[in-house]
């Protein structure tokens, strides 16, 4: 759902060219149905908060329905079906994926970081469950080393939200640090992930180099007629946050466990929640090779036709 006010914000605008066809229909209509909405008072702010919402219900809308699918296996697939319940979830996930494509609800060139997405977070998938940092049912032909293929959806859908989010908000960053530099500690955060297991953790000095290098960084993101600023890092441990509540609901549906919960599930430990931060690095610096970052852009004075994703 899109919209927004910038020059040239409507219809036909350069932003309006970023939305996937299903989006761009999305946007007018979103246009139509704002278009007497009043721009000030406590009416305006719920419009503003309501449209934020349906941006970011929009942008989560493959790990939205990856997640479904995995507590509906939870509850609803039969433990003595012909077709293990790995298997299901890794042909559902290749058809929620097919969809989104064949749908224009991703570009061509999202798909492709949406895979790297996916080869990079398989890739540690195996290496963590054979070090025992968490374990999947046996079941399943569909697999690499005891993993099921799924669970590269799962990474994916992180890089889906991601190149999503991006466009649809029109972020905007001011004093955005080089990408160079953010690709050699997003590198080194990637490698940590696996050599923390064999020398020493590295991962508080990683993370103090992110507060470090992100401090200063703001970011600007169009809702509808108004573009809220954020600091960044509080955009990254927001986000690490709402995975973290994900990553709860997938061990509670048994899709895979952590040690600690072999004897019975109880809460992702709140520790993970500097893991999926510093993973969130990873992803960033993934989508700003898509996406690169550039400079919020003005907002315009009169807010008539306007048009942003909403």
């Amino acid at each position: 759902m899109t919209a927004g006010s910038r020059p040239g914000g409507g219809p036909g605008s350069a932003h309006e060219q970023q939305l996937t066809t299903v989006e761009r229909a999305i946007d007018r209509a979103a246009h139509r149905l704002l278009a007497g909405a009043p721009e000030r008072g406590i009416r305006a702010w719920l419009v503003e908060f309501l449209v934020f919402g349906a941006k970011q219900a929009w942008a989560c809308v493959f790990g939205a329905a990856l997640l479904a699918a995995i507590v509906a296996a939870r509850l609803w697939y039969p433990d003595d079906a012909v077709l293990a319940r790995n298997d299901a979830l890794t042909i559902a996930a290749v058809l929620i994926q097919v969809v989104m494509v064949a749908t224009r609800l991703e570009t061509g060139r999202e798909l492709w970081v949406i895979v790297l997405f996916h080869l990079t977070g398989t890739v540690m998938e195996i290496f963590k469950t054979d070090v025992g940092s968490w374990m999947y049912a046996g079941d399943g032909v569909l697999r690499i080393a005891g993993v099921p293929l799924f669970s590269g959806f799962m990474y994916a859908a992180v890089g889906s939200y991601m190149v999503r989010v991006y466009r649809l908000f029109d972020l905007g960053f001011t004093r955005y640090p080089r990408r160079w530099i953010t690709a050699i500690l997003a590198a080194l955060i990637y490698l940590n992930f696996f050599g923390h297991h064999y020398i020493a953790d590295f991962r508080w000095v990683l993370l103090a180099a992110v507060v470090v290098l992100w401090w200063p960084t703001v970011m600007h993101f169009r809702v509808w007629r108004r573009t809220p600023r954020m600091p960044l890092l509080v955009a990254f441990a927001l986000v690490a946050l709402f995975i973290w509540f994900a990553e709860n609901i997938g061990t509670a549906s048994g899709a895979w466990l952590y040690p600690d919960q072999a004897d019975g599930w109880q809460l992702v430990s709140a520790s993970k929640l500097v893991s999926w931060f510093l993973l969130m690095i990873i992803s960033v610096v993934l989508v700003t090779w898509v996406y690169p970052p550039r400079p919020p852009v003005p907002s315009a004075a009169p807010v008539a036709a306007a048009g942003r994703s909403a």
